[in-house]
Parts: structure tokens; sequence; C-alpha cells
């Protein structure tokens, strides 16, 4: 279920404008509006999960994530050079919005430690 004050909610509803990358009826990726790398994509669930925490024990949600997150590096061109895909959880971990969301970064180096 959408929450209508989540703008991820939003924008995987279609109410709120974003740079779609890809849409299907449970996943939505789209770019970042301050992206960290050349290519920066959000992928997130259309149902309001917080957090990963809120997330069901059923692993089959976060692997479908990580899976288109898969297919968009691949036609995004950052595949063989490699990507990173984080997914924060809590402020603490870094979350800065409340809805469960997978990053995809690459079209660089990244360094490490991230933060």
């Amino acid at each position: 279920m959408a929450d209508e004050k989540c703008t991820f909610c939003r924008i995987a509803n279609g109410r709120l404008p974003s740079d779609i990358v890809e849409r299907n009826d449970e996943l939505v990726a789209f770019r970042d509006i301050d992206p960290m790398a050349p290519t920066h994509i959000l992928i997130v669930p259309r149902e309001h999960i917080a957090t990963f925490n809120d997330a069901t024990d059923d692993p089959a949600l976060p692997g479908r994530m990580m899976l288109l997150a898969r297919a968009i590096a691949k036609r995004e061109g950052i595949a063989d050079g490699g990507y990173r895909l984080v997914l924060n959880t809590g402020a603490e971990g870094g979350q800065s919005v409340d809805h469960m969301h997978l990053h995809l970064l690459g079209g660089r180096a990244l360094g490490w430690p991230p933060g």
C-alpha cells in the first residue's frame, strides 16, 4: 500500500515527475536528483516499506531489486566496468528517505570505504 506523504511512493505511482528508467508491477527505477556518480539510479518497491528492517523475511523482493539493478547496469553500459549497490537502513545507516530503496552507482571508479 502506498503512503501519499512519501516522496518515493508518489514517484512510484506516477504522482510526482521523475526520470523513470524502468517500471513494472512491483518496482520502479529512476535517476537520483542528487547523483553521487555519473550513473545513480534508485530502485524502489511500489509498496511502501519504510526500511529493509520492515521487509518480510521472504528474500524475493530484495532479490528482484538486485536483479533489476543488474539489468539496468548492463543497459546503462556500466556492468563491465563495475558498479556498486547500496541499501542504507535507518538514519545511522545513511537512509534519508523512509522508503526502502536500492542505489545503483557507477560510471566512475568508486572509493572505499564509502562513508
